[in-house]
């Protein structure tokens, strides 16, 4: 009993240190990626690569989940997605929207700095409550108003510190430099469209995912195999992306165009980040995975400063100090500090509150 105890605190502390990991490194690793010199590749391809990198790990965990028989995983396969089309097309709205949000994540990637990005990128937690409240008729607590108000406070501070003052002149100036040193036809930078970018894929991010927590309630099938059904939708629209944005540079450079080791990495971990996301919900609680989310955030700051020459300020430094706050105080539950009446047993509302980001 102590031994599975054991086994269970230590993969929920493993896969909480890989997601804090794959945070910060995801964000790095993009923004690094977009304005190195040389060949550029094409974002909406990487997307796609993404997504057959997903399904191909994906169909591997159903197998795995089938006992390793393929008898049984084909059968469960042609069950779930052929014998029941509605259900499949129910996912044709996530698959979509996902496409669209990780294309977004690449254009503010490549005109946000590593820090702004991952703290902007925040907001998502906003649009999921809203979803949430909205969609599947969740009530907040009190403290989570008061979380979701310290998020945008944060977030538009930390705004304003790379567009005014000082901070915007050694920002601009590191991001013109970068531009200027580019020579393979990086993207100019341009602050206003990535936060633009990485508002949309707030947006985005919050409803697919309160609309994809939704269809993976009303009906009996496994994280794995809705993921199979994601990524075998999602493939098509990324097709459509890539040859609507880039046909004519995929025409006469090739798909594959600035494509090296580096870039295959990336592929793998924008594609593996969402699988450890599925794990950590299993295995830890909303304070802990706040606490991977804010360590992440501190990395890339720090990171960005060595790597980017990035120009930490006060007002900088607050306004990420304040998403972080927000961020446990949002997962903060006090109905489960409190002791519980021995009179009634417990109610099955708890877990409503708390919207899953």
């Amino acid at each position: 009993m102590n031994s599975i105890h054991m086994n269970a605190n230590t993969l929920k502390y493993v896969s909480l240190l890989t997601l804090t990991l794959q945070n910060a490194i995801l964000g790095l690793s993009m923004r690094y990626a977009r304005t190195r010199p040389g060949d550029i590749f094409l974002s909406s391809t990487a997307v796609l690569m993404a997504e057959f990198a997903k399904l191909i790990t994906c169909l591997f965990l159903v197998f795995n989940e089938e006992g390793k028989d393929a008898q049984k995983f084909v059968r469960s396969l042609h069950k779930t997605i052929i014998a029941n089309p509605m259900d499949t097309l129910k996912v044709c709205v996530p698959s979509l929207v996902y496409i669209v949000q990780n294309n977004l994540l690449y254009v503010s990637a490549s005109h946000l700095d590593a820090a702004t990005y991952q703290v902007t990128y925040q907001l998502k937690i906003l649009t999921t409550a809203m979803f949430a409240v909205v969609i599947l008729r969740r009530k907040l607590l009190n403290t989570q108003w008061g979380a979701l108000l310290l998020l945008v406070m944060g977030i538009v501070l930390v705004q304003l510190a790379q567009t005014e003052g000082p901070a915007s002149g050694s920002a601009g100036g590191a991001a013109a430099a970068a531009t200027t040193d580019l020579s393979g036809g990086a993207p100019e930078q341009n602050k206003m469209l990535g936060l633009w970018a990485a508002l949309g894929a707030c947006f985005l991010s919050g409803f697919a995912g309160i609309y994809f927590e939704k269809i993976l309630k009303g009906a009996e099938i496994s994280v794995w195999m809705r993921n199979v059904q994601l990524s075998l939708l999602s493939i098509p629209f990324g097709l459509l992306t890539c040859f609507i944005n880039d046909g004519s540079r995929i025409f006469d450079q090739g798909f594959f165009k600035g494509y090296d080791l580096f870039v295959c990495y990336l592929v793998l971990l924008q594609a593996g980040g969402g699988l450890i996301v599925a794990v950590v919900v299993k295995y830890a609680d909303n304070i802990l995975k706040g606490f991977a989310t804010s360590l992440a955030i501190i990395i890339s700051c720090v990171a960005s400063i060595y790597i980017f020459d990035f120009n930490l300020t006060l007002q900088f430094s607050f306004g990420a100090g304040l998403v972080i706050a927000s961020i446990f105080l949002y997962g903060y539950d006090p109905a489960r500090s409190a002791p519980k009446p021995t009179m009634q047993g417990p109610g099955g509302d708890e877990e409503k509150l708390l919207p899953r980001v």
